[in-house]
Order: structure tokens, then C-alpha cells, then sequence
């Protein structure tokens, strides 16, 4: 792994949270379902990939499916959980919960992957970690527990981590458009029936307005696009590095909100986004200078 492609692939990997943390605010503009925004951003995803896929040539192999299979499917299984966690319980405590993959994600790393996993990085992950709870209890004034809530909270938080394991482990074998356009495709086909059960009390398919059909294109050119960058960076940078990264989200998102949203952030929340983000300028830091090292001795 080259430096430069090691360098591309860290800018990448932060651009895609960047992207990912504005998902929250588009979503805040919608007046529909979780499972709704995510059906009709795979299936826009399928008619604006797959137009672009076949117009440079590419075509879709059986083997091609079989790797990108796996992806899909533990990706729509996370937001259908995720999404069935937040009807029960709290926002804060399912994003407190999802932040734990970054812990899961270094042993991961470390067992599966064979990066060198430091007390260092473990302290660091840790310190991050406990950022992103005081981000997130510092927004919330309604602290509660649902036993069954928290239970679907932490098994998305593990299909997700799951997800980035199985895009890490198969990105060698499988360029980055091809497993983003199958694994919409795919993922709209697994939620389609979970759309249906959703919306059984209702007559007729849902359809999408020109305002919602605006928000779901932005939706899919900004985050979506982050989907896209964080597969390829994969290929290029540690699982443990990609894990803490993800920590930043809440952290930018609750910045977002309030420039666009006019939402209003605490000391608190200021506090632990400032321990946050120092955590992943060291950490980021730490990963470059590891990886002059590497090059130095090569």
C-alpha cells in the first residue's frame, strides 16, 4: 500500500464522514419513514448508478453478485434494526450504542486483519468514545431505557460493523462502482418488503413528491456519495482507523443542525465535541507517522 494511496485513502475516509453527517439534517427536511427515505435512496441509487454503469461499459457478472450479496444484505438488515430501535427507544441512547463499533471494529481489525493494535490507540478509542456520549446526552434532556430498544440498538451497531468488515474483506476483489451500484440494487429489493409490512395499514405504494424527490436525490448525491468514498478507501487505510473516524458523525452533525437547523448546541456538547475531534487528529496523526515509518523501512 503505497503512502500516496494511504494519503488519498484518509482524505477519503474523512470526506465520506463529512458526507454522512449531513445526513441527518436532509433527513430532518423529510416528512417520511426511516425505512421510506432508505428504500427510495437504494432504488434512485439503482436508476442513477445503473445508468452510469452500463454507459461506460461495465456489465454485471454472477461472481461479481455473490461478493456484493453479503454487503447488501447486512446493510438493509442495519437500517431495518436501527430504524426498529429508534421507534423504542431514545435517539441518544441507539447513537451512544452505535458508537461502541468503533471498539468492535479495532478488535476486528486486530484478530481478522492483522493491524497493530496499541494501548495507545485502545486509550485513544476509549477517550473518543466517551466524547460522543457527552455530545449526545448533552442534546437530550429525556434519559430513559427500553431493554428491548438498547437489545436492537447494539445488534445494528454489530450489522453494521459487519458491513464495513465485509466491504474491507472483499474490495480486492471487487471495484468500488460495481459493489456500489449491486449493493443498491440489492439492498432496494431487501427493503421492499419491509416497506410494504411498514406502510400495511395504508393503501397504494408510496409515492414521492417533487420536494421529497429533490431531498432523496440530495440525499444520495451527499451521503450516498460518502458510501461510495468509505468503499474505496477501504482498499487504503486500517478498519481501525475507518472505525474511529465514524465517531466524528454526531459530532458534525450536531454542528450542522445548528447552522442550518438553528438548533442550539451546549457547553456540554461543545466540550465533547472538542475531546472527539482532538482524539482523531491524534489518532490520524499517529496512522501518518506510522505509515513514514513503514516507508522509511521499506
Amino acid at each position: 500500500m503505497s503512502l500516496n494511496l494511504s494519503h488519498l485513502g484518509r482524505v477519503a475516509a474523512i470526506a465520506a464522514v463529512v458526507f454522512w453527517s449531513t445526513g441527518n439534517i436532509i433527513v430532518a427536511r423529510l416528512n417520511l419513514s426511516g425505512i421510506e427515505i432508505a428504500f427510495w435512496r437504494q432504488s434512485l441509487g439503482v436508476v442513477v448508478y445503473g445508468v452510469v454503469f452500463f454507459a461506460i461499459g461495465k456489465r454485471v457478472t454472477w461472481e461479481q453478485i455473490k461478493i456484493a450479496f453479503p454487503v447488501a444484505v447486512l446493510f438493509c438488515s442495519e437500517i431495518v434494526v436501527f430504524f426498529s430501535a429508534l421507534s423504542i427507544t431514545t435517539v441518544a441512547n441507539a447513537t451512544i450504542i452505535g458508537a461502541l463499533q468503533t471498539i468492535v471494529l479495532i478488535i476486528v481489525a486486530g484478530g481478522k486483519f492483522g493491524e497493530i493494535i496499541t494501548k495507545r490507540l485502545i486509550g485513544i478509542s476509549i477517550f473518543a468514545t466517551g466524547g460522543v456520549a457527552v455530545v449526545v446526552l448533552g442534546s437530550s434532556n429525556d434519559i430513559s431505557w427500553s431493554p428491548v430498544g438498547d437489545l436492537l440498538a447494539l445488534l445494528a451497531m454489530i450489522l453494521f460493523s459487519g458491513y464495513f468488515v465485509a466491504v474491507k474483506s472483499v474490495r480486492s476483489r471487487i471495484d468500488t462502482f460495481t459493489l456500489q451500484t449491486l449493493a443498491m440494487l440489492i439492498g432496494s429489493i431487501g427493503l421492499l418488503p419491509f416497506l410494504i409490512i411498514f406502510r400495511g395499514s395504508t393503501s397504494g405504494f408510496p409515492a414521492l413528491n417533487g420536494n421529497e424527490f429533490l431531498w432523496i436525490l440530495v440525499l444520495l448525491a451527499i451521503p450516498g456519495s460518502g458510501h461510495f468514498l468509505m468503499n474505496w478507501a477501504h482498499l487504503h487505510v486500517s478498519l481501525s482507523l475507518t472505525g474511529l473516524l465514524m465517531l466524528a458523525i454526531p459530532v458534525f452533525s450536531a454542528g450542522g443542525a445548528w447552522i442550518f437547523l438553528d438548533q442550539s448546541v451546549s457547553l456540554l456538547q461543545i466540550a465533547g465535541g472538542a475531546i472527539v475531534i482532538t482524539a482523531l487528529i491524534v489518532v490520524t496523526r499517529d496512522d501518518v507517522s506510522s505509515q513514514n515509518k513503514e516507508k522509511e523501512t521499506t
